[in-house]
């Protein structure tokens, strides 16, 4: 809920100062209503293809344990885990693991590593992904970046304090009388088991990475999941005449700073808009503000709709396929 509040605040901040301006407002209003929505369509192709290539290489980090998940499965996994993430922040993470764990008997603590492995390779991809933007744009990252430090040392982190510190006390309180709950009920020492169980199978998880049997495979899956983000980017600049004289160079430092609004709050809500429209507001060319968060918001909304329309599909085909798939040895 604290980071839900941190994109909502960022929506609000973010039109609140448009509004109040007339300029920027016109501005704002022209550029939504005279976008190139029929760009969609290649955005959309392009980031479910990435999605498939993720799908593709988590199934890779699986192999060394002995478990071959079938593709279908897996992206059925990949695209219901992001519709949930939209909702509640990592609650893709949990149902991920679950639709495997049912439909293709991996054990989920096995799982769970593999994610976590996952996560670290996406970590360092993005950390490629700003040096290149420090080699093409130093400037501009380096203000992008006092822009942010200073955003997160002022007055958003003092509205959101309170909440913190709510959330905070809760977390603690909950922790004590689960802990009260497992000694009074004699639970502690299966629990302890459990534990134990779930960080064995998360280091098997993380171990893969270092037994992978296709190593060359898997870096050319995460190179071209990286290159199509770019390439989303670059497309989706396209939407809207302020920001379509835009090449690869500002997308790649946008594609940076926006991707760091995708972790910050679920799904990127208002944060992903938000450091968009700033990063462009300090290109050489400075894409105005109004203009910038108009094309910020239709890319996150696109990103969402592929979300939200593919991962429903895919939350339709998942009992239909694994219940054919019963069904065809039968036969």
């Amino acid at each position: 809920m604290f980071f839900l509040g941190i994109g909502v605040f960022l929506i609000w901040l973010s039109l609140h100062k448009i509004m109040s301006n007339e300029k920027e407002w016109n501005e704002f209003k022209y550029a939504i209503a005279n976008a190139r929505y029929w760009l969609l369509v290649p955005v959309f192709a392009i980031l479910t293809l990435s999605h498939i290539l993720r799908s593709l290489r988590w199934r890779i980090l699986l192999q060394p344990m002995g478990y071959a998940p079938s593709f279908p499965n897996t992206f059925f996994a990949v695209m219901i885990g992001y519709m949930a993430n939209l909702a509640v922040p990592r609650l893709g993470e949990v149902l991920k693991c679950t639709i495997l764990a049912k439909y293709e008997k991996i054990p989920a603590e096995k799982i769970v590593g593999t994610i976590v492995a996952e996560r670290a390779f996406d970590v360092l991809s993005l950390g490629i992904v700003f040096l290149l933007a420090l080699v093409l744009q130093f400037d501009v990252v380096i203000k992008s970046y006092h822009h942010l430090k200073e955003f997160m040392a002022g007055n958003p982190k003092e509205a959101m304090s309170e909440t913190k510190r709510i959330v905070l006390i809760v977390i603690g309180v909950l922790l004590v009388a689960l802990f009260v709950w497992l000694v009074v009920s004699k639970r502690l020492q299966k629990f302890l088991m459990n534990l134990k169980k779930l960080l064995l199978g998360v280091w098997e998880g993380l171990s893969t990475a270092r037994k992978l049997k296709q190593k060359g495979l898997f870096a050319f899956y995460s190179i071209a999941i990286w290159c199509l983000y770019l390439g989303g980017t670059w497309i989706g600049f396209y939407a809207t005449s302020g920001t379509s004289g835009l090449g690869l160079t500002e997308a790649i430092s946008c594609l940076a700073f926006a991707s760091i609004g995708m972790i910050v709050t679920p799904g990127g809500i208002g944060a992903y808009a938000y450091l968009l429209a700033k990063t462009l507001e300090l290109q050489d060319n400075s894409i105005p503000n109004a203009v910038g968060y108009a094309n910020g918001t239709l890319q996150w909304f696109a990103q969402c709709i592929i979300v939200l329309v593919v991962g429903f599909v895919c939350m339709i085909l998942l009992p239909w396929y694994n219940k054919k798939k019963i069904q065809e040895p039968i036969a």
